[in-house]
């Protein structure tokens, strides 16, 4: 049975459905390749979120696989969103990508020949937009081929001024980074007034982050622009 994973931080190919600006096209098959294009670079990496048990909210910690190529042509960037065993919601698809070109500005950077693949490999729904920060720095990481650390995790979504947006449900969140032994996690600077007061984990590092450059300086340990 599918479940559903909401308020996120942060491979089979069935169906994907691509968004190049505002064109949405739905393709069937294999995978999609254009001629001239670099070669893929991939990465997955842990988003964190809320479930909902028998016991109540829960924290969960699960992955996702990126894949990014470069194409010769300029036509937009084309996100494709495999669906099985899981999937990204339509809200959730659509912060990923208004992530990815705020990032990209912020970062001087063209996303006009940029192919992305995200794919959810456990049966699960992902709702919310607090993944989008963790999943547009990521691939901005691909395309200057840097890498994200390992144990470094980050929630929150883009706002359209480049700063890290507030997200919810941080103890349950820090509580399950620590059981999945994440050593270093970035929290917005904006918190939720509405939000229990949390205490940080033991053997954790919690960094606070406003920025997306000083988010990829900590998540890459270099800086966004050089």
């Amino acid at each position: 049975m599918e479940r559903r994973f909401s308020h996120l931080s942060a491979t089979s190919r069935p169906c994907f459905y691509f968004i190049a600006a505002l064109l949405t096209v739905a393709l069937g098959g294999e995978a999609f390749a254009f001629e001239g294009e670099s070669p893929p670079h991939e990465q997955m990496i842990s988003i964190w979120g809320v479930t909902v048990s028998s016991h109540g909210p829960i924290g969960t910690v699960t992955n996702i696989a990126l894949t990014f190529q470069e194409r010769t042509d300029q036509t937009g960037l084309m996100i494709g969103f495999t669906r099985g065993p899981g999937r990204l919601s339509r809200m959730a698809q659509t912060s990923v990508q208004q992530a990815i070109y705020r990032v990209a500005h912020t970062a001087t950077l063209s996303t006009d020949s940029w192919t992305v693949t995200i794919s959810v490999p456990n049966p699960i729904t992902i709702y919310g937009d607090s993944l989008s920060a963790m999943v547009a720095l990521t691939v901005i990481a691909l395309a200057k081929q840097d890498s994200i650390l390992e144990d470094c995790i980050v929630t929150g979504g883009i706002a359209p001024d480049g700063h890290i947006s507030k997200a919810g449900g941080l103890s349950l969140k820090l509580a399950a980074a620590s059981k999945s032994h994440i050593r270093r996690v970035l929290v917005p600077d904006e918190f939720d007034p509405s939000e229990p007061d949390w205490q940080t984990p033991f053997l954790m590092h919690v960094s606070p982050v406003d920025s997306v450059q000083q988010a990829y300086q900590t998540l890459t340990g270099t800086q966004l622009l050089r």
